[in-house]
């Protein structure tokens, strides 16, 4: 298999103002780092407006005679070591004052040649951006950075993407609270305004200073992702034997007297309680965390309590950590009785809100839901569902109370088409991803890919399935199905776990994602797949039929509808779908023989889920609708001991239709 890029960051023609940069490089000894990235600079910028100025914090390894040899950069030497913000403070002053600025580490290195060009075509793409950054990649191939953002609960500075294998992920220009000072653009009408470094820190935390104070300003502060710069990170520290913590926690300190009172007064407008699940490798677990923290990122203050447990229809204890910090600083709020409270899990846990107000929220794939589910659903104030599928069956299976359809999403910064891809040179391959298990009906797709295609045609079934069950033997059913070896080939990846972010990567690297599926809740391996520019076929039934169109995939006929039969006893008396073999191998062969338009239909799935199916998106709507609940609440002057009362009222000045409301934004899309 050979590596690709599936969209380029190679120079290309991007509009600039051609402003005038001077790039300020910082340094303390470390003289090698220093060479290679001047070495590196020279030999990969093509803008012509540039200018290097040097600011030496008291080398004594050469560094200071050397800087001085080099004729094409000026040099000042402080004579000792001034800091990060003062040293790189006397350079701004010393720069042309036409001039935008660029700070850049000495333990840098620069290999795209349009790197100054994309920062300032960035900058200049509305006159409210003020401070860019960009990707940061340690040389190794791991991720450092693509924004920061501050915790308030620590106030221990966290970077996005640090630690991540590359994978191209964060590619686009994105608003961020701060951005690391490894390599900044600032615009000269920022530095006007929002003055030079604050020289009360030393090292650490000045870049997330100013970056608020750019933003207090009114500036925006983003992070430009068609630009990676590789840092190596610390290197000032290590040469030269200083400890890093203690630096740290002195600029901790520092960042806190100014900055701590005014960041708890104003990034959280709204509280939510959220009962849930964060740390298990499931999809409510998954669209959780992401639903928590794209409503942190809006300023809505989630609190958490683990909705399982013991004496609940799945007793395990939760894992006390997540891969994701914020997650884990979710996770230690105590959630606030008073708070509108909502239960996102199977509709079995519901009981367990306690609330001013209580809201349930989850999904199902029948076209029934439990007995169970429908009366702990009718102890809510309103349920919530993310798709007009599960509104329909949710209604029909007899809940009373309010419906409200507030969607899922997906992450556009791991899902899209510019992520890292590693295809199978010279064939077509469709990718299919799923829990082994009835209701995707592996079955059917494996029989009829190999009824389709023959062995010697250059096209592939790649199946990346999990089975959870130790009663099932997956190479026996596979054997049982008496497959052609003449016939199309299938390969498969069982039980290998990829890493959540890296997952664009693999759909990235197919060419054509294909799901059997009876039904489904919400259909995250869909949308991922459609936001990654994949052409899709997917059965034309249940939850995901709210984004994928005929405009935007390729749906699979339903020829009935038939008892859900399956081990899980929720399904026990309800019906799913069950999917064409013919059209699936209609569409199939209709996909592979018509390349061309599969791709322009992947295309146009991939805009219209980054346009309305984000998890930012999902955020908005939650806010949207609790921001309704307290108005309706401060209208109605609520008695809390007589809820049955106050959900009467709601329900008559909320429903429209039978019972189920949409979000505006739902309305007016399928209107």
């Amino acid at each position: 298999m050979s590596k690709e890029h599936n969209g380029t960051c190679d120079s290309v023609d991007v509009p600039s103002t051609n402003r005038p940069v001077t790039i300020i490089i910082l340094t303390w000894n470390a003289i090698e780092y220093t060479k290679r990235c001047l070495d590196t600079l020279r030999a990969n910028t093509g803008y012509p407006e540039y200018r290097v100025i040097a600011a030496d914090n008291g080398s004594t390894d050469g560094t200071i005679e050397y800087l001085e040899a080099q004729s094409s950069i000026s040099t000042i030497s402080n004579g000792r070591n001034l800091g990060f913000a003062q040293g790189n403070n006397r350079a701004i002053a010393s720069a042309p004052p036409n001039s935008d600025i660029i700070l850049l580490n000495n333990d840098t290195e620069i290999h795209q040649l349009d790197w100054i060009d994309r920062l300032q075509a960035t900058a200049y793409s509305s006159p409210d951006i003020g401070v860019v950054g960009c990707r940061l990649a340690r040389a190794e191939g791991v991720l450092q950075h693509a924004g920061t953002y501050m915790p308030i609960d620590t106030f221990w500075g966290q970077q996005l993407g640090g630690g991540e294998k590359n994978v191209n992920q964060y590619n686009r220009d994105r608003d961020v609270e701060g951005v690391v000072f490894a390599c900044v653009y600032i615009k000269r009408e920022t530095l006007m305004e929002a003055g030079l470094l604050d020289e009360d820190y030393f090292t650490y935390f000045e870049d997330t200073d100013y970056c608020l104070r750019a933003i207090e300003k009114g500036y925006r502060v983003v992070c430009c992702g068609s630009v990676t710069i590789v840092h190596h990170e610390h290197v000032s520290t290590k040469v030269n034997e200083v400890r890093l913590e203690n630096m740290f926690l002195r600029a901790q300190k520092v960042f806190r007297s100014k900055w701590e009172k005014k960041l708890r007064e104003q990034r959280y407008t709204r509280h939510i309680g959220w009962h849930s699940i964060f740390n298990f490798p499931t999809g409510y677990a998954i669209s959780s965390r992401q639903l928590a923290c794209a409503l942190d990122r809006k300023g809505v203050h989630v609190e958490y309590k683990y909705v399982y447990g013991p004496g609940t229809v799945f007793p395990r204890n939760e894992p006390k950590s997540s891969d994701t910090y914020m997650v884990n600083v979710i996770r230690e709020r105590k959630l606030e009785p008073s708070r509108i409270q909502v239960v996102y899990g199977q509709g079995d846990v519901f009981q367990s809100n306690f609330g001013s107000y209580r809201i349930g929220f989850t999904m199902f794939e029948t076209d029934r839901i439990p007995a169970e589910w429908v009366q702990q659903a009718n102890l809510m104030d309103e349920v919530w569902v993310p798709s007009s599928f599960n509104a329909k069956t949710f209604l029909e299976s007899g809940v009373q109370c309010p419906i409200h359809v507030i969607p899922l999403g997906v992450d556009p910064d791991y899902f899209n088409p510019r992520i890292l891809r590693d295809p199978l040179i010279g064939v077509y391959t469709f990718l299919s991803i799923f829990e082994w298990g009835e209701r995707k009906m592996p079955h059917l797709l494996l029989k009829a890919f190999n009824d389709e295609f023959r062995s010697g045609e250059a096209v592939v079934l790649l199946c990346k399935t999990v089975n959870a069950d130790p009663a099932v033997d997956v190479r026996a059913q596979v054997a049982a199905l008496g497959l052609d070896p003449q016939g199309g080939r299938i390969h498969f990846s069982l039980n290998q776990m990829v890493p959540a972010y890296q997952l664009g990567s693999l759909y990235c690297s197919a060419d054509c994602f294909v799901l059997t599926t009876r039904g489904e809740g919400w259909g995250l391996p869909v949308i991922e797949a459609m936001a990654c520019g994949l052409p899709v076929i997917a059965t034309d039934w249940s939850a995901h039929c709210d984004f994928m169109k005929a405009e935007n995939a390729y749906p699979l006929r339903v020829d009935r509808l038939v008892p859900a039969q399956a081990k899980c006893p929720y399904y026990a008396g309800f019906s799913w779908a069950q999917p064409s073999y013919q059209h699936l191998r209609h569409l199939m062969r209709h996909v592979f023989d018509n390349q061309r338009e599969a791709r322009a239909k992947g295309e146009r799935a991939s805009h219209d889920v980054m346009n309305n199916w984000t998890w930012d998106h999902a955020a908005a709507k939650i806010i949207e609708r609790v921001d309704q609940i307290r108005s309706e609440q401060l209208q109605r002057r609520p008695n809390h001991k007589a809820k049955a009362a106050l959900a009467g009222v709601f329900r008559s000045a909320s429903t429209l239709g039978n019972r189920i409301v949409h979000s505006r934004a739902i309305t007016e899309r399928r209107a």
